[in-house]
């Protein structure tokens, strides 16, 4: 598996305003996860990262929802790393990455300790930035190195996706939207945009990965039943024709 590692550590983002077209953009993201809420259940929601703290979610129903930042900015509860969290193990009901990955050092192992504080049949929320869009393409211009949201490395879909099946994770949902080029202020929903997210939706900018914790029951094995031997023990190994002389 190709390495995931950032060599050079990105400046993380502390909220939507770092980005041109952000606010637009959160929105958005809020309103794909909306419908998740009608089926997704329990105690506590672990936002994970300044950006998935910041995210106003309509429509959630889980009651206690934890707040981890990298900053003392007055949003998180709890100050840490996303690949250290201090949460005990098999506690949380729903994790929410986003647009996490892009801006750490190794996003592989962010993966991982979402899937060591899920509970069995957890759920993972994972946004990341689609390298195939015209936003992603965007981000070749040397000037643009040094811009949110370029700042970071996007990963696609699949890879995310062969990530999250190697940890034992099911993934339930694919969604692609958000056909802003992040490259002024104004955010444009006119009709050529609902076009391209409607018959280019593979190109979107943004994507929404669903999956759920999955831990298959170990099966004991039995031992088979030892048969009785057919013939005494005087006589094994005589064939029936040495019986005859």
């Amino acid at each position: 598996m190709k390495p995931a590692l950032n060599e050079n550590e990105p400046q993380v983002p502390d909220s939507w305003q770092a980005f041109l077209q952000g606010p637009a953009l959160a929105q958005a993201i809020a309103g794909q996860l909306q419908p998740w809420w009608q089926q997704i259940f329990g105690y506590y929601l672990l936002k994970v990262g300044d950006l998935s703290s910041d995210l106003v979610l309509p429509g959630c129903k889980i009651k206690h929802q934890i707040h981890i930042g990298s900053a003392d900015n007055g949003k998180s509860h709890l100050i840490a790393l996303p690949d250290t969290l201090p949460i005990d193990s098999q506690s949380i009901d729903a994790v929410l990455l986003s647009q996490c990955l892009e801006y750490q050092t190794d996003p592989h192992h962010i993966v991982r300790e979402a899937h060591r504080v899920l509970l069995s049949d957890g759920y993972l929320l994972l946004t990341g930035f689609n390298p195939l869009s015209m936003l992603g393409l965007a981000g070749i211009a040397p000037w643009l190195k040094q811009r949110y949201p370029w700042q970071g490395r996007f990963f696609s879909p699949g890879r995310i996706k062969d990530w999250l099946h190697l940890i034992g994770f099911e993934v339930l949902a694919e969604q692609r939207f958000f056909y802003g080029s992040m490259l002024v202020n104004d955010y444009a929903n006119n009709s050529l945009q609902r076009f391209a997210e409607k018959y280019l939706n593979y190109f979107s900018g943004c994507y929404l990965l669903v999956a759920r914790k999955r831990e298959l029951p170990l099966t004991p094995i039995r031992p088979r039943w030892q048969l009785a031997p057919a013939f005494n023990e005087g006589v094994k190994g005589v064939s029936a024709r040495q019986g005859c002389r």
